[in-house]
């Protein structure tokens, strides 16, 4: 009886915490103005040339140190 109370509650919890990973935060929701500011903002980038030269890195030429002379 003990047991089987003790299965019941642990599945009971079990469920209760799966139905929770399931809900969002109130913040999460699609703005209308956003989505428009966004959408013209992709347009707006689609029209303009996109090719850029690459940068070259800088040649540093290696430091060179002095040897220790042995005492």
């Amino acid at each position: 009886m003990t047991r089987c109370l003790m299965i019941g509650l642990a599945l009971a919890a079990l469920c209760a915490a799966s139905t929770l990973a399931y809900a969002r935060p109130p913040t999460v929701v699609s703005s209308p103005g956003y989505d428009r500011r966004l959408q013209e903002s992709r347009k707006a980038l689609s029209g303009s040339p996109t090719t850029t030269e690459p940068t070259s890195a800088p040649v540093v030429k290696p430091k060179r140190s002095k040897k220790k002379q042995p005492n």
